[in-house]
């Protein structure tokens, strides 16, 4: 962590030009703080109390709930029903945002063998969204206004059956078993090439050429154990944080908002959306993760079923 974190919550996982970080959020005037989470390391937090709505962000800044309502521990979201609705009401997926005017791209992405799929981020966000999603490879399809780009993205899902959405524990189940990279390019190469050629192009949307992406090393996907590693034998996945609960373990790497964890002779997925809104500390020395969890069978193969919370 960065500085002292204490009485601050936690505001989830951030994608920064220096790699992951965890945010902290504080009352008002104290603004935002981030702990970065690069490389292997020992992790180690405590959560105190309750867990309380984040609240909305919006242009640069924490709008805290008006309420400080109270969240359920095992829900990956982190927001209220007020504060949720109001969040996505001023989101560009909730197609509110018809005007904007800024430059967006369309873009596949690659979590696995056969699992692609299609979004938009803001041109200015860069990488940041398929950091985010966890997209272990990509590349960019075209560039131009919103409307123009949300148009293709449809035309792609109907022609020719991309999906937009990709459950997390799809991503998971794959994550530490995947096929080398010209694999994993040669796969988008070939979906890039038949959207390219798609009649019904929008004329605004400028088509840009196959430039690929890999992730791995961002991730640190290749610390993660392999299948023939006794290690490998017992996985599990945090289910959620109660009072006094800790969540312990060498880092060994994060994709998307899942943190990546060897604790003791298990290996650890912990989606740091169940973090956010708890009040987390360090703890003790020796600390052992007390955390709920559920064991998957084998290294990251999640049984969840979440699903991510946008596409921007």
């Amino acid at each position: 962590m960065t500085g002292d974190t204490s009485g601050r919550r936690c505001a989830g996982l951030l994608w920064t030009p220096g790699g992951p970080a965890l945010a902290w959020y504080g009352g008002p005037g104290r603004g935002e703080r981030t702990g970065p989470l690069a490389g292997r390391r020992d992790l180690a937090l405590l959560a105190v109390g309750q867990r309380g709505c984040v609240g909305v962000w919006r242009a640069g800044r924490r709008i805290p709930c008006p309420t400080g309502a109270i969240v359920v521990a095992t829900t990956t979201g982190a927001q209220c029903p007020e504060c949720r609705t109001l969040d996505r009401s001023m989101s560009v997926a909730a197609d509110t945002r018809a005007d904007d005017q800024q430059p967006y791209c369309l873009y596949l992405a690659w979590f696995g063998p056969g699992l692609c799929k299609v979004g938009i981020t803001a041109a200015a966000r860069g990488h940041a969204r398929l950091l985010e999603q966890g997209a272990v490879a990509f590349t960019m399809l075209g560039r131009g206004p919103l409307m123009a780009a949300r148009r293709a993205e449809e035309l792609l899902g109907i022609v020719l059956g991309v999906r937009d959405r990709v459950p997390y524990a799809a991503k998971r189940a794959v994550r530490t078993r995947l096929p080398p990279v010209a694999d994993r390019f040669a796969e988008l190469a070939a979906l890039h090439e038949r959207a390219s050629m798609l009649d019904g192009w929008p004329g605004s949307l400028l088509r840009l050429p196959f430039e690929p992406v890999d992730h791995s090393d961002a991730f640190g996907l290749d610390r993660l154990a392999a299948p023939s590693e006794p290690e490998a034998a017992t996985a599990g996945e945090v289910t959620g944080l109660v009072d006094g609960a800790v969540v312990a373990g060498e880092l060994l790497g994060a994709a998307g908002p899942d943190l990546h964890l060897r604790s003791g002779q298990r290996l650890l997925i912990v989606d740091t959306r169940l973090l956010a809104g708890w009040v987390l500390r360090a703890a003790g020395p020796g600390p052992r993760t007390s955390a709920p969890v559920r064991n998957t069978g084998g290294p990251g193969a999640g049984t969840g079923t979440g699903v991510q919370d946008g596409l921007f």
